[in-house]
């Protein structure tokens, strides 16, 4: 029998109050407690790998495809997925970290009502707060997302990266790279500080070690200067005197952005990246973020002055799209030497954003259509970022 609104208040209460002092897995016993106190059956909660191919339990239980199972549709359309079992209700709940997909949860129900659904509706959202908090200090949650090992200066630039996705109801910024256990120098950064949206992309020359560090130097850089308050000029200009102090033989290419989510004002800086590209209702719009070209970050002389730098300014419409991108993305070439090119790399965001596919879900088959063209391997490190302004909430899309 269902627990009473009073008991279960009072049920889910103490869970609450005791994840606090337990390991990432022993919380999993906490909650597989709780659930059946509220009489619900087994729950398995499935992390997603670093490619976003698979779904990995934590504890009992095979590995699931995101592509071709109830549990991948659940992870991919964000939303909550039903099927029926041997006498029993399966369900597949998104996990979530603010607007970041992290995997999903299972449960197994002899019943589906209203408040049974909004307690496993709960109990998702307190376990995606449980490990977004418990992975800071615990490397339980990456080992279940890794399927082979990291090399270390992937390591090392993944300290840094922060989560794949974020944003609000008037816009957001979604990003991927690869390959995943084999960076070399790409990194991207994003950041929400009260109404403005603030990103960054760099391309560290290379694919070593000290490549690595270079895009980690270059990122730490950005953000101390943006968490000091520095607008993008002076932004740039730190980056460039981290990068020429300490690190005066390596350079990287970069773009440095905010969106304003109230006005839709966009503002970049440009270091000898590709340049951002525009897409206004449904079309790609040539050239529209095209501006001079300027030297890369770190070849720079120390002192120089900072206004060599220059801030482009564009007013966006509600519904815009704009995609930033390495040079890996475009010049991803199959076995016959033909490039993935801006046209097919453009055409596949209009394509998927008409069928009002999530953004994140877009980013994740386009770097596996990537994947795929280049037969199975990355020659360079692809990234891709995607910047959507929808002040009127998600449905605004032009």
């Amino acid at each position: 029998m269902a627990p009473t609104d009073a008991q279960g208040e009072y049920l889910f209460d103490e869970l609450v109050r005791s994840v606090h002092d337990r390991a990432p897995l022993e919380v999993l016993e906490a909650v597989e407690s709780y659930a059946a106190a509220i009489g619900l059956g087994r729950i398995i909660v499935y992390v997603v790998d670093l490619q976003q191919r698979l779904l990995v339990p934590l504890t009992e239980g095979e590995p699931l495809p995101v592509d071709g199972t109830t549990a991948g549709s659940a992870y991919r359309s964000e939303t909550l997925r039903l099927a029926e079992g041997d006498g029993e209700l399966e369900l597949w709940l998104p996990l979530r970290d603010g607007v970041d997909r992290m995997g999903v949860l299972y449960v197994c129900a002899p019943f589906l009502d209203e408040p049974t659904l909004r307690r496993c509706q709960t109990l998702a959202a307190l376990l995606a707060l449980i490990i977004t908090s418990k992975r800071a200090y615990s490397d339980t949650y990456a080992r279940h997302t890794r399927t082979r090992p990291v090399h270390l200066r992937t390591e090392m630039l993944r300290a840094f990266l922060p989560p794949r996705t974020l944003g609000t109801a008037r816009g957001i910024s979604t990003a991927v790279l690869e390959p995943a256990y084999e960076l070399g120098g790409d990194a991207f950064d994003h950041s929400i500080t009260k109404d403005v949206l603030h990103v960054a992309i760099l391309d560290a020359m290379g694919h070593d070690l000290a490549s690595g560090l270079t895009a980690s130097v270059a990122m730490a850089g950005a953000r101390s200067a943006r968490r000091n308050g520095a607008g993008l000029r002076d932004l740039t200009a730190e980056v460039e005197e981290a990068l020429t102090t300490w690190l005066p033989e390596r350079f990287c290419t970069g773009v440095f952005a905010t969106l304003n989510l109230s006005s839709g004002l966009f503002s970049w800086v440009n270091c000898a990246h590709p340049a951002p590209l525009l897409i206004r209702k449904g079309r790609l719009s040539p050239g529209a973020l095209e501006r001079d070209s300027e030297l890369p970050l770190g070849l720079a002389e120390v002192g120089a002055d900072a206004g060599a730098r220059t801030v482009h300014e564009l007013r966006l419409d509600p519904g815009d799209q704009i995609l930033l991108y390495t040079d890996g993305v475009t010049e991803a070439h199959d076995e016959q030497g033909r490039m993935f090119g801006l046209e097919r790399f453009a055409d596949f965001i209009i394509r998927a954003t008409s069928a009002e596919e999530p953004a994140p879900e877009t980013l994740r088959r386009l770097i596996h259509s990537i994947h795929d063209h280049q037969r199975g391997s990355f020659t360079d490190d692809a990234t891709i970022m995607l910047l959507e302004w929808t002040p009127d909430g998600p449905g605004a899309k032009g």
